[in-house]
């Protein structure tokens, strides 16, 4: 009896590890299929009998189109043809760019998350997250994106083939915007016209700052697209990006993108470069970008600072997973936008609200208020002074790199836009700081080869921000490299000599985390006195957001904890 018994409970977890195995099995053939993006139908064999020509390490000509680094660093492609031709002529220029740049990215994502078992948890939970992404894509983007993907680096194919990848990485922009805690987004626009612009006309200012990691920022690529369908356009982007964050096309429409705050996603829409690429290819006025905007569907909260020289002035199309608000400037002839909503239907909401309360976006956007109270008329030049501001409000010293200031040192590209003259000026590296060259896009499009002549160029572009770069900008390098320094001493609780400290200190003493960092140096010391005075001043520094602050407050309360 009891034998029988024993044989009957062991047959039941034998029968129930068999159901288990096959349930696995079973999930995990739905989770390969149901996650399987469908790729789209491309033929690119009438391309293969074209050979990229290689002028020298810098320029390269394939058909058509070209790309070349210009003597400030930026990298200026020219693009011609359907979706297809535009992908594969992107892919096949850019290739070693778009394999630094994956390269850049995926490195940037292993520093953030060094869990290789929590990493690939985030694959699968990425890959469940987009398994119906193609399906939000209209299919010349699809078709584009796919082409490109051609040249794709195999390497990262643990990540997934190179269309799902290419496909992927464009929602990993709003994925980036969801995740604001982690300060990788904090972008700042803002505009005048009529009175208020020195020629009346339109004129918009624009820092992207979008922050993953040194290397991913070095190749930054100017692209100016003829596309055979819609309008001639400019993107300011990086290789392998078929979708645009800051762009303008040749009637005069521009749209750049600001983050606003996000639930996190738990399903895949439209990425909303994606949603910008079709505005600015497809749309001449601030009706037809917000009837486009209107109807795609989102998966994160953005702002789109839309330019029209049509109506000379600016709009901001403020678009949630549910909601899609046209703002018109009721008054003024003026515009800001950072990283909150101000329509009436959006600002009280309660992720508005923490949004505001918690984070840098109001404090900046009183900044630049602030920075253009000033009863004069603006041009360009009076833009890029703002767009380089360092300091905080009343122009107090806060610390090289607070959010609450303009410049906050990561800005992937600095913009200054005039729509009805068809011209913009772009930063050079460092950051904003380097001459803002100008480009026209009547006299681009009408003569791509005009690119080659930079005499052209360099006799408009704005000056380089001396002052800065002889100062600021010293201090800074200084700053960041003591601070990788401390953080590995951090690590291997390691004793700095005390001139390190005191270099680190003067390079930038009024930023809070300084002082931070230095508390979290002499608390893996276990000198929790010294600790325990770092936080304190930390604490008495400007403090953009309420997450920052009550971090600092809780490892003050722990080292005078430690201290008894």
């Amino acid at each position: 009896m009891t034998r029988n018994f024993l044989w009957s409970i062991l047959r039941f977890f034998m029968w129930l590890l068999v159901g288990l195995l096959f349930f696995l099995l079973g999930f995990w053939v739905y989770f390969h299929f149901a996650t399987k993006l469908e790729e789209p139908i491309i033929d690119s064999s009438r391309f293969e009998n074209f050979d990229r020509i290689e002028l020298n390490d810098s320029t390269f000509v394939f058909k058509e189109s070209f790309l070349r680094k210009n003597s400030h660093g930026i990298w200026e492609m020219y693009l011609k043809g359907n979706a297809v031709e535009i992908g594969y002529s992107h892919g096949i220029l850019s290739k070693e760019l778009m394999q630094f740049q994956e390269k850049a990215f995926v490195s940037q994502i292993q520093k953030m998350i060094p869990n290789p078992e929590y990493l690939k948890f985030l694959k699968y939970v990425t890959a469940w997250m987009n398994r119906d992404l193609d399906e939000y894509i209209a299919i010349e983007y699809q078709q584009e994106i796919k082409a490109v993907s051609l040249f794709a680096d195999s390497q990262f194919s643990f990540i997934g083939n190179n269309y799902e990848r290419q496909l992927n990485y464009h929602a990993a922009h709003d994925i980036g915007h969801a995740m604001q805690n982690l300060n990788l987004v904090a972008c700042t626009a803002f505009s005048v016209w009529d009175s208020l612009s020195a020629d009346s006309t339109l004129l918009i200012g624009r820092n992207f700052d979008f922050y993953v990691g040194d290397d991913f920022a070095k190749n930054k690529i100017i692209m100016f697209v003829e596309p055979d369908q819609g309008y001639q356009f400019v993107s300011i982007a990086w290789a392998g990006m078929s979708g645009v964050v800051s762009g303008m096309n040749n009637q005069g429409l521009s749209v750049t993108l600001n983050a606003a705050k996000s639930k996190i996603p738990f399903s895949a829409k439209t990425p909303v470069s994606i949603i910008a690429r079709e505005i600015v290819q497809y749309a001449s006025t601030i009706e037809q970008a917000y009837a486009i905007a209107k109807s795609r569907r989102s998966f994160v909260a953005e702002s789109f600072f839309i330019g029209s020289a049509n109506e000379n002035q600016t709009a901001i199309i403020e678009k949630t997973p549910d909601t899609t608000i046209l703002l018109r400037a009721e008054k003024e002839a003026k515009q800001i936008l950072t990283n909150h909503f101000q329509s009436n239907a959006l600002f009280f909401e309660d992720l508005n609200q923490e949004n505001l309360n918690e984070n840098a976006t109001g404090l900046r956007f009183k900044r630049v208020q602030e920075l253009m109270d000033c009863n004069i008329a603006f041009d360009p030049d009076r833009f890029v002074s703002i767009l380089r501001n360092p300091f905080g409000r009343g122009e107090q010293s806060i610390g090289i790199g607070n959010e609450e200031a303009v410049n906050q040192y990561v800005a992937h590209h600095s913009l200054v836009l005039q729509p009805e003259k068809l011209k913009l000026w772009m930063s050079s590296p460092p950051f904003q700081l380097g001459d803002f060259i100008s480009y026209s896009l009547k006299e681009i499009f009408n003569n791509p080869q005009i690119l080659f002549d930079e005499s052209r160029a360099n006799s408009q572009m704005i000056q380089k921000d001396r002052s800065q770069l002889n100062s600021t900008y010293l201090f800074f390098s200084t700053f960041r490299n003591l601070k990788l320094e401390i953080e590995r001493a951090v690590q291997s609780k390691q004793k700095l000599s005390q001139q390190k400290i005191n270099d680190f200190i003067e390079a930038n003493p009024n930023y809070f985390f300084t002082w931070e960092l230095l508390g979290d140096y002499y608390q893996a010391l276990d000198e929790f006195e010294s600790a325990k005075t770092a936080f304190a001043r930390a604490l008495e520094m400007n403090i953009p957001n309420q997450f920052e602050r009550e971090k600092i407050e809780g490892k003050f309360k722990n080292c005078s904890i430690e201290a008894l």
